[in-house]
């Protein structure tokens, strides 16, 4: 196989756990059911919208939360408090690199790693940026708008991309 081909095999798609938004700068984290993504923009209702951005919606594993638990030395992490927008369970975020991905009937974009802020010293407590550090999730692009549900399936949209394969 090749490392394209490798690359685009998934055991599973992925399944939204959580959709948060940040109606205001600094302010709290809402929980939802269901969000629109607004196409170039970002979530409805997230204070973070971001026309032709790089950073529209962000996304974190779930597994993660359990693993920032760990290194803390905390029972639990509500997934609030890392102020990501969408949770997800079951596909490793990062294998989005250079593709697309359907969550609901929105379309998007990996478009780099979330960093963690100074802001997650406050929430989870000394030592969480450096903590977050490779758990942080990633960002996204929203190619074309619709509405994502909790329960909602992450799947790839796979591209036939043939330059520089290579056999492995």
């Amino acid at each position: 196989m090749t490392l394209n081909e490798l690359r685009s095999v998934y055991s599973q798609p992925g399944r939204v756990e959580n959709l948060l938004v940040r109606p205001e700068r600094m302010g709290d984290v809402k929980t939802l059911n269901e969000v629109v993504a607004l196409t170039d923009l970002g979530l409805e209702g997230d204070h973070y919208q971001n026309k032709g951005g790089s950073r529209q919606v962000t996304l974190m594993q779930a597994e993660h939360l359990g693993v920032l638990a760990s290194l803390l030395g905390l029972e639990e992490i509500l997934p609030e408090s890392t102020r990501r927008n969408i949770v997800v369970r079951g596909i490793n975020l990062l294998s989005l690199k250079g593709k697309r991905f359907n969550i609901g009937e929105a379309i998007l974009e990996y478009s780099g790693e979330c960093h963690p802020c100074s802001r997650m010293e406050k929430n989870l407590g000394p030592g969480a940026y450096n903590a977050m550090r490779g758990h942080g999730g990633i960002t996204a692009i929203v190619v074309q708008g619709g509405a994502i549900k909790v329960g909602d399936s992450v799947n790839v949209l796979h591209t036939n991309t043939n330059v520089g394969e290579r056999s492995i």
